[in-house]
């Protein structure tokens, strides 16, 4: 007769969990994240209660710091809602950060060229336009690829990135060169700057008349039918007579058209000029922004609004208590770690077995 002692605990699937529970943990993970946050504080010698006081009020306290956070999170918004299709089809597009360099070159070029031949609806729209379709174009062939040859998209989309941006340098030094030697594009002319609305370019209606249009293409269209059906099971699809490549070509024209769009809104309403970190790391942190929403486009509203006053504040937070800039980046990385930790604990429960003893008889 052989003893054999269970584990003392294990991993199982939670099913059904009410989601009082689910918003309960997610509530403990940021209670969990500024408790940490505040004794990293305390051994610098800083009053966390005044430290997070600086961060609300350095982002939300004027107007003019509204506008900054505001600005900060109409990217981070419209990229999540880019990225959100493909990852619903568990196509993994880790080059949103491309896609929206891509578009900023194409919205870039008719600002550059065009600004003295068109009025500036017109202007504005040929830009949008061109951001759009070369954001779409640069998400198109990683999923031509993926369709026809299987290859892994995440690695494919990630070296798109690099190859588009050292097209921006490219152009930086040389054919879209402003001063000689100096590097760096001309400032957009003002009818190729977008208007803003309440003191903030108008890219914010933008992305909010996207979020609608994406949550209504996502779950009441056909399209974003198939986009969930593939998500679940490539097999089912094509028993279900779907055609599997297409869709993927389709959903990755669409979201780098999407990525492209807030390329344009951030040459057109934030730089006002094209540069090789256009994209500012936009991109990754969309990842981010999505997975803790769920790919609920309404979600990633707020999400997107709590890290861009994270953000804003932290800088704030340098500049008034004199804590170190890696201190502010630490602590935004602990408030995502535990986001995006309190997932595994809505996923998954800790089952305890106790120590009693299996018999296994021979």
């Amino acid at each position: 007769m052989h003893e054999q002692k269970s584990p003392l605990f294990r991993l199982a699937r939670r099913e059904g969990m009410p989601g009082w529970q689910m918003w309960a943990i997610r509530l403990a993970s940021f209670l969990v994240a500024f408790l940490i946050g505040g004794a990293i504080f305390l051994v610098l010698g800083v009053n966390p209660i005044g430290a997070y006081g600086t961060i609300v009020s350095g982002s939300l306290g004027k107007a003019t710091a509204i506008r900054q956070t505001a600005k900060i999170a109409i990217p981070l918004l419209g990229t999540a809602l880019a990225i959100a299709p493909c990852f619903k089809m568990r196509f993994w597009n880790i080059g949103a950060e491309g896609q929206i360099t891509a578009g900023a070159v194409g919205a870039s070029y008719f600002a550059l060229f065009w600004a003295d031949k068109l009025p500036a609806p017109a202007l504005l729209t040929a830009m949008a336009l061109a951001g759009a379709i070369c954001g779409g174009i640069w998400g198109l062939i990683p999923a031509v690829f993926k369709a026809r040859w299987g290859t892994n998209e995440t690695l494919f989309t990630l070296m798109m990135n690099y190859i588009i941006i050292g097209i921006v340098r490219w152009l930086q030094g040389g054919p879209w060169e402003g001063r000689p030697g100096s590097q760096i594009i001309p400032q957009f002319d003002s009818a190729a700057v977008l208007p803003k609305v309440l003191g903030v370019h108008c890219g914010w209606i933008i992305v909010l008349v996207l979020t609608v249009v994406v949550f209504v293409y996502m779950k009441f269209t056909k399209q974003g039918y198939e986009i969930a059906v593939i998500g679940e099971s490539e097999n089912t699809a094509r028993y279900a007579g779907m055609n599997v490549g297409w869709i993927t070509v389709r959903t990755m024209f669409l979201s780098g058209a999407v990525a492209g769009l807030v390329g344009f809104i951030v040459a057109s309403g934030a730089d006002n000029t094209l540069h090789a970190e256009v994209a500012a790391g936009v991109g990754f942190t969309a990842i981010t922004v999505a997975w803790l929403a769920q790919l609920n486009p309404f979600a990633m509203v707020a999400i997107s609004a709590l890290l861009a006053v994270l953000e804003k504040g932290a800088d704030t937070l340098q500049t008034r208590m004199d804590v170190p800039a890696s201190i502010s980046d630490v602590i935004t990385g602990i408030v995502l770690f535990c986001m995006l930790g309190c997932e595994f604990f809505i996923r998954y429960q800790i089952i305890f077995r106790g120590k009693h003893q299996e018999v296994n008889r021979p």
